[in-house]
């Protein structure tokens, strides 16, 4: 009997993240972590290079970041953790192993929870570990068919964590929505850049499938090779597809590694997949194991910044954001602080009036010089008054987003008196609005006569509004602004073709 794949075979997927960590000076040396700076093997020294006679010493910082995320997953810290050697051969593994850590962790029993097309899942999160990354190695041409590979170290000793998941996740969809959300959180915490592009962000899936309902795991084959979150999506829906085709097919699936292609779209095999046993595992015996004290836990605990699923909750919550406004104002950490102070300034009953500022323009204007809202020229502050003078009428929404260009371009406005090295505040806004002249017009009668003309240049407009059409009202409303160069009050305009029309 046929098996239809699509509903009958699930897939079972658990990703392995590893996140380079925002320290100084690598795992366990004096070399400085920032590994893209100078050129190849110059951050290097006896122990990152394995010399023999050369001890390591524990970053301490970096122990402190790995329970800092641990504590975000909502994981255990046990009060003992040690350091293992983990034996394999590369060449861009100087010392023939890794110090990693193997049967006690730094945490356990974590997890995270994403928002699916489907509703809410909850991942599991295995261990947060810490150990040390490996160089890197540089192929000339294709990897088959290359005549040399160049070694770099600079990378190798550099802090790396290690975020284990649960295998929770049954499609590609889910997995990458638990990469994206996972990332933020890294970010927000401000342990690791998340740069995915760069290698600071890297992920391995293990992926399997089986008949669907059955409690069995199936055959487990590990993805590599993946540098973008569409990668991810991408790998994990081939590798799905042929599992399941073979599966169906009464195939073998073999444990293995196979390597992600971007260019073809497709999985390739590489090697096979090794066991825990061939790492031959033993403690790491030039490092003391860690006692860890619930003191410091609690420390490092209240050190943690209100996290995005919660900050966006409250907004939903207090502000009355919709979902979507929330999770938008809540992409960085930066930008929620941002929002936030703009809504203090307004007060919450224009929650709404900020958000839309702020996902908006501001967001627009990030994007599109690659910078952060702390780099932005309009301090939230200036934003406040930008709003507050659109909102008491002093001048129109196209002239506020007129103003928002100037008080947000790169270098000092030529305008006297509103230079500041600390950005644009509310008296830059206002000297802004006095000296070039930008106002709305309310007086009744420079309003009248565009009115007037308005009603003359729209004969139909004005008859529809005559008979109760409101929605006739913007085409009026419409004419005088561009009579008026946008100048004319938009409710003033509404109220005057209201009472002219409708008397």
């Amino acid at each position: 009997m046929a098996v239809d794949v699509a509903t009958e075979i699930e897939a079972v997927i658990g990703l392995e993240v590893h996140a380079q960590l925002l320290t100084k000076s690598k795992m366990f040396c004096r070399c400085s972590a920032d590994y893209l700076k100078g050129g190849p093997n110059t951050h290097t020294c006896p122990v990152c290079l394995g010399l023999p006679g050369a001890l390591p010493v524990i970053n301490r910082r970096a122990v402190e970041l790995t329970i800092r995320t641990a504590l975000a997953l909502n994981s255990e810290i046990p009060e003992f953790s040690k350091f293992d050697r983990k034996n394999y051969f590369y060449p861009d593994l100087p010392k023939g192993y890794q110090i990693s850590q193997y049967d006690l962790p730094l945490s356990r029993n974590g997890h995270l929870q994403v928002e699916t097309g489907s509703g809410g899942l909850r991942v599991g999160i295995t261990r947060v570990h810490l150990e040390e990354d490996t160089g890197k190695l540089t192929h000339t041409g294709a990897i088959h068919t290359s005549e040399a590979s160049l070694v770099d170290l600079n990378r190798a000793g550099v802090p790396l964590m290690e975020i284990v998941s649960e295998p929770d996740m049954r499609s590609a969809d889910e997995a990458r929505e638990y990469m994206q959300r996972l990332r933020q959180v890294l970010v927000w915490i401000g342990v690791s850049d998340g740069n995915m592009e760069e290698g600071s962000l890297r992920c391995d899936a293990n992926v399997s499938v089986r008949m669907a309902g059955s409690a069995e795991l199936g055959v487990k084959v590990e993805v590599k090779n993946m540098n973008s979150f569409r990668a991810v999506h991408a790998a994990l829906e081939y590798e799905i597809e042929r599992q399941q085709a073979a599966l169906a097919a009464g195939e073998e699936i073999v444990q293995e590694t196979r390597g992600w292609i971007e260019d073809k779209s497709l999985t390739v095999s590489q090697r096979s997949k090794e066991y825990a046993h061939d790492y031959r595992y033993f403690p790491e015996p030039d490092l003391p194991p860690l006692n860890i004290s619930r003191e410091e836990v609690e420390r490092i605990r209240a050190s943690l910044p209100e996290l995005p699923a919660e900050r966006a909750a409250r907004f939903r919550e207090d502000l009355g954001l919709s979902a979507y406004d929330a999770e938008q104002v809540t992409a960085g950490i930066e930008l929620a602080d941002y929002f936030e102070a703009v809504v203090n300034g307004l007060g919450n009953d224009h929650a709404k009036e900020a958000v839309n500022w702020v996902i908006g323009e501001v967001n627009r204007v990030l994007k599109q010089r690659n910078i952060g809202p702390d780099a932005l020229r309009l301090r939230p502050d200036g934003l406040v008054a930008l709003i507050q003078q659109k909102l008491n009428g002093t001048i129109s929404n196209n002239q506020a987003k007129e103003l928002f260009g100037q008080l947000t371009l790169g270098g000092e406005l030529e305008v006297q008196n509103i230079s500041s090295n600390a950005g644009h505040g509310a008296d830059a806004v206002a000297s802004l609005i006095k000296q070039s002249g930008v106002r709305q017009v309310s007086d009744a009668g420079e309003l009248e006569a565009w009115v007037d003309a308005a009603i003359t240049a729209q004969p139909q407009a004005a008859e529809d509004v005559r008979a109760g059409n409101e929605r006739a009202i913007g085409r009026l409303v419409g004419e005088v602004m561009k009579l008026s160069g946008g100048k004319a009050s938009g409710p003033a305009v509404n109220a005057m073709i209201q009472e002219k029309l409708r008397t």
